[in-house]
């Protein structure tokens, strides 16, 4: 976060560097005001590019036995922009390493964990084991103690990104 508001107030500087620059070599023919306007919109610039570079940041950090099953994308009204082009928001990811197939009653399974990255102002990462019915395609989160939470049972896509990655 720290890093984050030093380079939104760098680009800034340096956009307001280059309108003086612009207002020197046209001899201040060029009004005052258009050196804030490109401090402006050199730090508004950096914005927009850190939130939509962010969801490609985040997965190249990812070690290489994470798998990306979903994203979501999405708009907020904070940032007018996004209604023209959706950001991704969050996304989750399977770790491959946890991936451990079972056989009970006839039935194949899979236990893994999923990951969660949300882009909040501080980035918010979550993960919980899961326990994936093969036969059924019936995905369970599992609490700590690795006991199904029934409430939670949700039936999934036999193309879904995570069924084709943890059932193959």
């Amino acid at each position: 976060m720290l890093w984050t508001l030093l380079a939104i107030v760098v680009s800034g500087l340096g956009a307001a560097g280059i309108a003086l620059l612009l207002r020197k070599l046209t001899r201040n023919r060029l009004p005052r005001w258009i050196i804030p306007l490109f401090g402006g919109l050199g730090m508004l610039g950096y914005q927009i590019y850190y939130e939509y570079s962010w969801f490609d940041h985040q997965v190249q950090r990812q070690p290489a036995e994470a798998v990306l099953v979903a994203s979501e994308s999405g708009e907020v009204f904070w940032r007018p922009w996004s209604y023209v082009w959706p950001m991704t928001t969050a996304f989750t990811v399977l770790d491959s390493k946890s991936l451990v197939h079972q056989e009970a009653d006839g039935n194949r399974l899979a236990v893994f964990n999923l990951y969660r990255f949300e882009k909040q102002h501080i980035d918010h990462v979550s993960f919980q084991p899961h326990l994936l019915n093969c036969s059924s395609a019936e995905l369970l989160p599992l609490d700590e103690q690795s006991k199904p939470q029934l409430a939670q049972l949700k039936r999934i896509a036999t193309d879904d990104a995570l069924y084709l990655r943890a059932c193959k």
